[in-house]
This record gives structure tokens, sequence and C-alpha cells, in this order.
């Protein structure tokens, strides 16, 4: 890799996972800045690039108060690189992965993860009780999106009393996620369903304050959203993740962060006047939202299609074969993910190389 630094962005051998650096760090400097005033704090989530380098710079941009993640096996990764303040917005379930857990808590200072079953939770206080150390506990509940979490209202208010009782858990408040809003594409829309949704969390987080136990944080949010949950009083964590990179998708959602990351690709064959053939595919693509596009072409009329190695582009400019094109992905997390390394580049060429350490780990 040391190789690499100093040398043309077009002499890389493709695909290859690209990192506009002065993009990126004009992200986490907006990011930053946006969140030094109101109510919440920041909680990147690693789920975006799965790089703990680029997990410390986001740290290092400001108000934010550590890192979130959706893997046990990505917390392990952040706690490898001296993250000491983890949230695992998901579930632990098995012995398996509680042993994993409680061992991570004897290296993280500040470890959080979501729960919401009582006897996955007794099994968890048990384990960490066992061990000498205490895990963080947020009870999640569903605000709208219909995956994991209580129903807000009387039924975290009773588990919240029962975690109280428990040995080597800690109830630390809330978690609650309006991933069924962040798609929605009219930004007042966006806004009004996003502050009605959130709106039974605050309510369970008044009940738990009358009910006696302290109600701790809520925390939750996205980067579509982060301009209306980051103002909301009574919301403390916002777990904005694709800000730092964005991709085609949340471009048109938060268009005042900019495109930074990009799959550069070769252009291996032109079997007509307007059709180009690249040398990447679905297993090189996030493309839950759609083909990714030419970096070039983000606004001009083009059609990509995604075969397992080949993006075909009809319609665009003149390239001829060995023609070095980048795209941008419409998901930027799954792009992450199937790569090993991200090219951090800056005017053109390679100023470093950053392993994605988490890339892979799904348990």
């Amino acid at each position: 890799m040391a190789g690499l630094i100093g040398r043309p962005v077009q002499d890389l051998d493709t695909p290859a996972l690209l990192l506009d650096w002065p993009a990126a760090q004009r992200n986490l400097r907006k990011m930053a800045d946006f969140f030094r005033e109101g109510p919440a704090r920041l909680r990147p989530h690693f789920k975006n690039h799965k790089c703990s380098e680029l997990a410390r710079r986001q740290l290092e941009a400001g108000s934010a108060v550590g890192i979130t993640c959706a893997k046990l096996g990505e917390a392990e990764v952040l706690a490898a690189a001296g993250i000491e303040d983890i949230l695992i917005a998901n579930q632990i379930v098995g012995l398996a992965k509680i042993e994993r857990l409680v061992a991570l808590a004897r290296r993280v200072p500040r470890l959080r993860v979501a729960v919401d079953d009582l006897e996955q939770s007794r099994l968890l206080a048990q384990a960490a009780e066992a061990a000498g150390v205490t895990v963080g506990v947020l009870i999640e509940i569903d605000i709208g999106m219909g995956r994991c979490g209580l129903p807000p209202g009387q039924p975290a208010v009773d588990m919240a009393a029962r975690l109280t009782a428990l040995k080597g858990v800690r109830f630390d408040g809330l978690q609650a996620y309006e991933g069924h809003l962040v798609a929605v594409s009219d930004p007042q829309e966006r806004w009004t369903r996003t502050r009605q949704a959130f709106e039974p969390a605050l309510q369970t987080r008044r009940m738990l304050a009358d009910a006696g136990p302290p109600p701790g944080i809520i925390s939750g949010g996205s980067t579509s959203t982060y301009a209306v949950t980051g103002r909301i009083e009574g919301i403390d964590e916002i777990q904005a993740g694709t800000y730092v990179t964005m991709d085609s998708m949340y471009r048109k959602l938060t268009p005042e962060f900019e495109v930074a990351l990009s799959v550069l690709s070769t252009v291996i064959s032109r079997p007509g006047p307007d059709t180009s053939v690249l040398d990447v595919g679905l297993k090189g693509l996030g493309h839950e939202f759609g083909p990714a596009l030419p970096k070039e072409m983000l606004d001009a009329p083009c059609q990509a299609f995604l075969a397992e190695e080949h993006c075909i582009v009809r319609d665009g400019p003149d390239w001829k074969v060995g023609r070095k094109v980048e795209l941008v992905p419409s998901h930027a997390c799954t792009t992450c993910n199937l790569y090993r390394q991200l090219h951090v580049c800056e005017q053109g060429r390679v100023v470093d190389v950053w392993p994605i350490n988490a890339s892979g780990c799904l348990t």
C-alpha cells in the first residue's frame, strides 16, 4: 500500500474504492459545526464506511460523543482501534455473542447495546455480573419502522423498571430509529413526519421520568433527518452515518453534503456507439437504491445497468476502451463492505490508503 502513496489515481488498478478527502473533510466540518449548538450531540454510525481510521477522524472533527455500530464484530474492531465510547445499536442474542460482548466490556470504558427482550437482558446481566463488568443498555422502541423494538409507552416503562433491578446492566435510556422516513423525498414532509414519529419516544421518556427511574437519553436519527432530530429537545444523540461519504441516494436528500465516495472502474468494451461496459458490477457496488452513476454525469440523463461483474452505461460519453471512470454508488454502506481498503485521494493523487478493517463483519 505504501507504494501507492503519491501516485495518480488514474494509475490504480480497478475496481478501486476512492475517498475524495477534501470533500470528506468539508462534510466532517459541516456536520460537526451543526452539532456545536442545540440539544443533541453526534454519534456517527460506523456501518457507513467500516474504516476505523475514518471513525477516528469523525471523532477528531468534534461534536461527537462516541461511535455507533451495527454489529458486535464492528465494535470489536473499533475497540482494537482505541475507540472508548461505543454503542451497538442492535440486539446481541445468544451465549456466544454475550460472551464476546462481556469480554469487550472489559476493554471499552463506555459500552452500550440495544435491548428489547427481558429474558435476553437477564442473560446479559448474569454474564456481565459474573465477569465483574457493567454494560449500558438502551431499550429500543419501534416508532414506525416495524423492525426491532418494543412498542413505545408502558411496555418500555415496565421493562426499564425490571432492568434497573438487575446487576450487570445499567439502564441508560431509549433508542428510536425513524428508518421508514429517511428516504422521504419531500423535505417538508420528511420534517413533519419525523417530528411526529419521535413524539411517542419523547412521551415514553416523560413517562419514565414520572415512574421513577432516571429516563436516560434518546439515541436515534440519521443523515437525512439530522437537521430535524438534532434540534428536538429531548433527543440526545444522532446516529448519522452517510454524511461523510455520501452516495447518489443521500445526495438527493441532503444536498448540503458533497459526494466523496466513488468506485474507480475501467471501460473494457464498447459494443455500440452509445454503450460502454465497465469492469465492476453487483459484486463491487451497493445497488439497493438503484444502479451506480458516473460521477461526471450525476445530473445528466444516463442509463446504467448492473450485472455481476459489469456496469453497462448507455447514452453516455464517447469513452474509449481503457478509460478510467468514477462511479457513484446508490448505497455507500453496502459498497464499503465489499472492499478491504479505501484509497484516500486529493487533487488526483493517492495521499493515503486506509484499511476497511470491519468489512465483512457480519457477526
